[in-house]
């Protein structure tokens, strides 16, 4: 156990480790392409540039709030700090929408009003910003991507980077043969309507969450039936599970039984077979009146 313990200790670690990497190379990736966003006149450049920078704010915020989520629970925070991520999530995708919202009434304007755009400036930082963006994703994902919301959401946003770096690289090219500058404002529009999506996706699972909403690919009908046949329950008189995090399931549950169940093999049966971590069962003596 102590070995094990240890173990996770170290991963959380170099996880941390290629965290913070992974925010230095966005934020001076970020400088590079506003840089020569400004010297291009590239408004997509800039765009980019910025979904750059909140991925490294929204790199920073979840590596403080995993530290915070790993504090245990004390006498006033009984189920610890877990959700000190989901706020995190909540803060990170909000930016993202503004941000969105923002780089396409800026596009418009820029259209409106338009300013000369270099495009060989365009392609060459595009296409050093696709190189780094794979790479900060590799790193992210490597970070823990597969079992934590937080930084999954920063892995997508890489990927949603090195794509945006596909788009700005087009419309640069486009620009210098065929002189197409309103390719400049389709691409900002493109990459900022995917940073909005994706920021609206993410604002909507992390208020689940804190909203206390079931698991969605839990289905609470099943996790009855399954509970009454397994241990010959007469009835399951009230259940009500709900998400800690991005992978902890609580649960509350009062059944109502004419024989003596064990509760622990009932909670047992629940965390192997649904994933629930932790319930609380209040087993009622069965009345005609219990509810089925």
């Amino acid at each position: 156990m102590g070995h094990n313990h240890a173990h996770s200790h170290v991963d959380d670690n170099q996880s941390n480790k290629q965290l913070f990497i992974a925010i230095l190379i966005n934020v001076l990736l970020s400088v590079v392409q506003i840089i020569g966003g400004i010297f291009s006149g590239s408004l997509s450049l800039i765009a980019d540039a910025l979904h750059n920078l909140s991925d490294a704010g929204a790199i920073f915020i979840a590596l403080v709030a995993r530290k915070i989520g790993a504090k245990p629970a004390s006498s006033t925070h009984h189920f610890g700090y877990k959700r000190a991520e989901i706020l995190a999530t909540l803060f990170n995708s909000s930016t993202l929408i503004v941000i969105g919202v923002y780089l396409i009434f800026e596009a418009i304007a820029n259209y409106i009003n338009p300013q000369p755009i270099n495009g060989w400036v365009v392609v060459w930082v595009a296409a050093i910003a696709l190189i780094v963006d794979i790479a900060t994703a590799l790193l992210t994902y490597k970070a823990g991507a597969n079992h934590n919301m937080n930084i999954r959401a920063a892995f997508i946003h890489n990927v949603s980077d090195a794509m945006a770096s596909i788009v700005v690289m087009i419309a640069g090219t486009l620009i210098i043969l065929f002189d197409w500058y309103i390719v400049d404002l389709i691409a900002t529009v493109l990459i900022s309507i995917y940073v909005i999506y994706h920021g609206v996706l993410l604002l909507k699972e992390s208020c689940k969450i804190l909203m206390q909403a079931a698991p969605s690919n839990l289905d609470t009908d099943a996790l009855t039936r399954a509970i009454k046949k397994e241990f010959n329950i007469e009835s399951v008189v009230s259940i009500k599970v709900w998400l800690l995090d991005d992978t902890q399931s609580h649960c509350e549950l009062v059944i109502s039984t004419k024989t003596r169940v064990k509760l622990t093999d009932v909670k047992r049966f629940m965390h192997d077979n649904f994933n629930i971590e932790n319930c609380i069962i209040e087993n009622q003596p069965y009345t005609i009146n219990s509810e089925a």
